[in-house]
């Protein structure tokens, strides 16, 4: 069987391929509390019209590809609310229909747009520790257990009809093995792998990124590689030694700019800010960079305001 990979014909026709933004902050942002373990998965169990109107909101400002609420859904993550697992993956398909739902809302207006994607959102083991541990990767499982924690979420994933995986947020090469193991399950489904890194040349877990790369380079599933939730003064550095590595279609989804302070909980300007994130997509774009978003504190005008400059 061949690897489906829906990001061919929508990079031939697009220079720059447009992702959606921050789906946590943004529903923060219109009044959900997240102080939970199961972070955004929270809102699925009480508020997913919620999700449905912020993947609409992304599609309306000119996202072409949503990520779905999935994030930090697992059936162990569930199992401490009391849901059973049946429970649990029917919430993880629930997130894939409310962006096919908003895709289908917004293309039904808008007929003549190009075709839009479906990204299952699967977020490290360390998301599901809830413990900032996909910013260090210090934790460790043997890889069947690994695969065992991914298996279920990827295989409900497939089965509500994601267009590919989003592999996000990824700070361990022992969880990256894992999960391209795992993966050989569905031959058919592809991934983009980003990750949060140490500095420009290392995981955070200190594997040099010529050891990740080298392993995805050789695999057809891995449609496209990158980083995301990074601060934004370190996205061109790291961007420019992916692109000595690598050959496949690299991607970007920083952060807003500004810097969360895990004491307070709350999000500040940085010092050392670079301006807007627009401002720096002309050398993104330069280094090689073909799918861009935003992650945390990232908005709905953030996308339009890349979507305009793109057009430009």
């Amino acid at each position: 069987m061949s690897v489906n990979n829906p990001l061919i014909p929508l990079l031939a026709d697009n220079r720059t391929l447009i992702l959606d933004g921050a789906l946590a902050t943004e529903l923060e942002a219109r009044g959900c509390d997240l102080t939970d373990p199961l972070w955004s998965a929270k809102v699925l169990i009480e508020n997913p019209q919620l999700i449905y109107q912020v993947h609409l909101d992304y599609f309306s400002a000119g996202a072409q590809c949503a990520i779905t609420a999935s994030y930090q859904a697992t059936p162990q993550g569930f199992l401490a609310r009391g849901l059973d697992e049946q429970q649990s993956l029917t919430l993880i398909a629930k997130s894939v229909q409310l962006a096919q739902q908003a895709r289908s809302d917004y293309l039904a207006l808008h007929p003549q747009t190009s075709p839009l994607l479906v990204a299952g959102s699967v977020g490290p083991y360390g998301a599901y520790l809830a413990d900032g541990s996909e910013y260090r990767g210090d934790y460790h499982l043997p890889q069947e257990e690994m695969m065992a924690f991914h298996r279920p979420r990827i295989n409900a994933l497939a089965k509500a009809g994601v267009d590919l995986l989003a592999c996000e947020t990824l700070p361990s090469f022992a969880e990256l093995l894992a999960l391209l193991a795992l993966l050989k399950e569905f031959p058919t489904l592809g991934a983009w792998f980003s990750f949060t890194l140490r500095d420009s040349q290392h995981l955070s877990d200190g594997t040099p990124l010529k050891n990740v790369v080298t392993v995805l380079e050789a695999n057809p599933q891995a449609l496209a590689i990158g980083i995301n939730c990074i601060a934004l003064e370190n996205v061109a550095s790291a961007l420019q030694h992916f692109a000595t590595l690598s050959k496949k279609p690299l991607l970007v989804y920083p952060n807003s700019g500004e810097q969360y302070d895990p004491v307070s909980k709350t999000w500040h300007q940085c010092d050392n800010q670079q301006g807007h994130l627009v401002g720096q997509i002309a050398g993104w774009q330069s280094t090689g960079a073909r799918l861009i978003g935003g992650c945390c504190r990232t908005t709905p005008a953030d996308i339009r305001a890349i979507v305009e400059h793109c057009k430009a």
